[in-house]
């Protein structure tokens, strides 16, 4: 039995909410049994979704949350409610669907406010104490939102919303949407931050390789060159930053996500085997060194979620370096040729110190190795030990690519292992749990964890054309079909929730519904059913090209080849799909 009059989070399984354990404030975590206390006390709902490594989530931690006057007054007129986004993503799009209806843009924290009953009526994402960025302090706002209750707590509605409907595009309309926002100076697709566009280039190297358009090499070439030389890329451990604050990739905000190591370790791969440029093969051999490094799990074989931005409340300490720290770690002469490599300078590029940018797309190991052991020594960004099911799979098929297109064993000896463990650890009783902790595992099932297992499934059974993995493809074939009512994919079925329709945005992974298209297309074929063959319409560029990759696919622009045996990959187009048996009807 929950006391409602303290906080809560201390047993939690969400190191997010575990963060905020100590604030003054009684989080609750979401559950029916909170939901039910409210609707008989009557008290409104502060719905708080975040995740561990989110900065801005930190300093609302440490400001509003931590303000006793504030705390006081959610104690005693709300029923506050913590949520992390990566562990409840039905909860997360449903408020941020009402975030954006009400703002016209979204972001974390997401802060609603609810009736009992837990119908939204109110949203902001970082608030401050104080009067800030032209809005109300936190408690302001609060006391607005209760009176604003009582005065109309009769006529709140219920809010609903629908996935995007992304627009109809041929394949003349698509390529044109990538010139047109194609950012030409620096590479990317943004005249603003630059985030990893990494669905966009898988979708584009795989069309090049079979159209060989030069203007489709430029974009994806000089993109890749950005984000591997400048400053998104963690250059001495070998991992990427999840975003670039500005258009030309210098400064990032620091935060390392599972889900970007994966889907660029995937990027880097084909992108070696199709464009044949060795400093491609390098970053994968430095990516794989990264995940082996800071987020792999040895005790599960599975890897973790992220990692903070901040170093001891500080953005991006552990990574920047004044130019005096260079000298004293490296001798004269290889200063002098990192020098000739890094730009550095005296007064720095982030907060007087030196976010490391490279001149040129090369390595310099040696001297490298030597500066990230040094880094080491420091204090380092906290880790969100989170396992993710979806984001490892992603992870599986990433280790799959760097197998297949630059020849490395020990990437498929990695993918096989990950594989059991997550099929181990994270599938039980038939079906597949969203994410663990330690010894605590999430009950709840989402549409991107099934999909995302069964494509990494149909990529593994390639290498292998074990029976044992065939009959699991058949198993999470049946149980996504469950996920697609009316023709339309819903994301969950939680008891303590509504349903919502799946994600169909393909921005930063994949979305439920990309995945899910993508793995029963593959599906259908590994189990020779039939399967949609025909001109399918792509979706709007940039937004949907996950979407778009499994539509290519679909419109017979990959080639299946039918065999009793594994053909080496490196005699393969990068199009290609293997199937066991003679493409007769199994």
């Amino acid at each position: 039995m929950l006391q409602f009059n303290k906080n809560n989070l201390a047993d939690s399984s969400s190191p997010y909410l575990q963060q905020h354990k100590n604030n003054p404030i009684h989080w609750q975590e979401w559950s029916k049994e909170i939901l039910d206390y409210a609707k008989k006390e009557n008290k409104i709902l502060f719905v708080s979704v975040g995740y561990a490594t989110c900065h801005w989530c930190h300093v609302m931690a440490a400001e509003a949350f931590s303000n006793n006057e504030i705390a006081d007054f959610l104690n005693e007129h709300f029923v506050a409610i913590k949520v992390d986004r990566e562990q409840r993503p039905d909860i997360d799009q449903y408020m941020m669907a009402f975030l954006i209806e009400q703002q016209g843009h979204g972001g974390w924290p997401l802060n609603v406010i609810c009736t009992p009953d837990a119908k939204p009526f109110l949203a902001m994402t970082y608030v401050s104490v104080v009067q800030k960025y032209g809005m109300s302090g936190l408690l302001d706002i609060l006391k607005h939102a209760v009176a604003f209750y009582e005065q109309n707590k009769e006529r709140i509605s219920a809010f609903t919303f629908s996935s995007h409907v992304a627009e109809v595009k041929d394949e003349k309309e698509l390529i044109e949407a990538y010139s047109f926002s194609y950012n030409e100076q620096s590479g990317g697709f943004s005249a603003a931050a630059q985030f990893p566009p990494h669905n966009t280039l898988l979708f584009l190297l795989y069309y090049y390789e079979k159209n060989k358009n030069q203007k489709i090499k430029t974009m994806v070439e000089k993109t890749l060159d950005a984000m591997a030389t400048r400053g998104l890329h963690d250059h001495l451990q070998g991992g990427f930053y999840r975003y670039c604050v500005d258009s030309s990739w210098l400064i990032p905000h620091f935060e390392k996500m599972l889900y970007d190591q994966a889907l660029l370790l995937w990027v880097y791969s084909i992108a070696y085997k199709v464009l044949k440029k060795e400093e491609y093969k390098q970053t994968v051999k430095k990516l794989l060194v990264c995940l082996e490094e800071t987020f792999h799990d040895k005790e599960t074989g599975l890897y973790y979620s992220g990692h903070d931005a901040d170093t001891a409340h500080q953005e991006g300490v552990t990574y920047l370096w004044t130019k005096e720290e260079l000298q004293n770690v490296l001798s004269n002469d290889e200063f002098v040729q990192f020098c000739s490599l890094y730009e550095i300078t005296d007064s720095g590029n982030f907060e007087g110190k030196n976010h490391l940018l490279k001149k040129k797309f090369a390595f310099m190991n040696v001297v490298e190795n030597k500066l990230l052991l040094e880094r080491k020594k420091r204090a380092q960004p906290f880790v969100d030990r989170k396992i993710i099911t979806s984001w490892n799979a992603l992870t599986g098929i990433g280790l799959l690519m760097a197998w297949r297109c630059t020849d490395n064993m020990a990437a498929l000896e990695k993918a096989n292992i990950l594989f059991d463990n997550l099929i181990k650890k994270h599938y039980t009783q038939n079906k597949i749990i969203h994410s663990s902790f330690g010894t605590s595992i999430q009950e709840q099932e989402f549409l991107e964890d099934y999909s995302a297992v069964l494509l990494f499934a149909t990529y593994l059974y390639e290498e292998n054309f074990h029976e044992k993995t065939k009959q699991l493809i058949e198993t999470l074939y049946q149980k996504i079909i469950s996920f697609n009512v009316n023709s339309v994919w819903i994301e969950s079925r939680n008891p303590d929730f509504v349903s919502v329709p799946a994600q169909n945005y393909d921005h930063p992974t994949p979305s439920s519904v990309s995945l899910a298209e993508f793995a029963l297309l593959r599906t259908n074929i590994i189990l020779g059913k039939e399967y949609r063959h025909s001109s399918g319409n792509y979706t709007s560029a940039l937004s949907h090209d996950f979407f778009n990759l499994q539509t290519f696919f679909r419109n017979g622009n990959f080639h299946i080849f039918y065999t009793s045996k594994n053909i080496p990959w490196q005699q393969l187009p990068m199009n290609s799909m293997q199937v066991f048996g003679n493409g007769e009807k199994q």
